[in-house]
C-alpha cells in the first residue's frame, strides 16, 4: 500500500468514528436535548430520574430549571459547564465509575451555592450583613437546604 492509500484509510476511519460517536451522542443518547433548557433532558440518564422526580414535586419547579441552579451564568460558562459535566457523566455512567447515590462535585456545588445566593440575595443579606461575616465564614445555603430544589 502506498502512503496516500494509508492516509485515506486512516482519514476514513477517523471520519467514521466521528460520525458514529456523534450519531450515538446526539441521536441515541439524545445529546441535542442537553443544549436546551428542558429539565426532562437531565432525566435522559436513568441515574438522574430521582432528582428529576424530586424537582417536579419541589417549590423550585415553578421558578427554576436545572440550568438555573446547576450552570453558571453567561453563554460560554454555561455551555462549558454543560459540556464538561456531560463528558464526565457519560464517562462515569459508561464505565460504571461513579458514586451511587450520585454526589455533586465541589466545583458544581460552588455553582449551585452561587445560584442560591443570587436568587435569594435579600434573605442572604439579611442573615449575613448584621454579622459582617467574611467570605470564608459565609453561610452555606446548601448545608441546610440541599433538598429544596430536589431530593438527594
Amino acid at each position: 500500500m502506498n502512503k496516500r492509500t494509508i492516509q485515506s484509510i486512516v482519514l476514513g476511519v477517523m471520519v467514521g468514528l466521528a460520525v458514529g460517536l456523534g450519531s450515538y451522542t446526539f441521536i441515541y443518547a439524545k445529546g441535542y436535548s442537553y443544549l436546551l433548557n428542558d429539565p426532562a433532558s437531565c432525566a435522559n440518564c436513568h441515574i438522574m430520574q430521582e432528582q428529576y422526580d424530586g424537582w417536579e414535586k419541589s417549590s423550585h419547579r415553578s421558578v427554576a430549571t436545572c440550568n438555573d441552579c446547576h450552570t453558571p451564568p453567561g453563554f460560554f460558562a454555561k455551555y462549558y459547564s454543560k459540556a464538561s459535566n456531560g463528558f464526565w457523566h457519560s464517562f462515569g455512567f459508561t464505565t460504571g465509575r461513579f458514586h451511587e447515590p450520585i454526589q455533586i462535585k465541589p466545583h458544581n456545588r460552588d455553582i449551585t451555592e452561587k445560584a442560591c445566593r443570587k436568587c435569594h440575595q435579600e434573605i442572604v443579606d439579611a442573615i449575613e450583613n448584621p454579622h459582617a461575616m467574611s467570605e470564608q465564614n459565609e453561610t452555606s445555603c446548601l448545608r441546610c437546604h440541599r433538598n429544596v430544589g430536589h431530593l438527594h
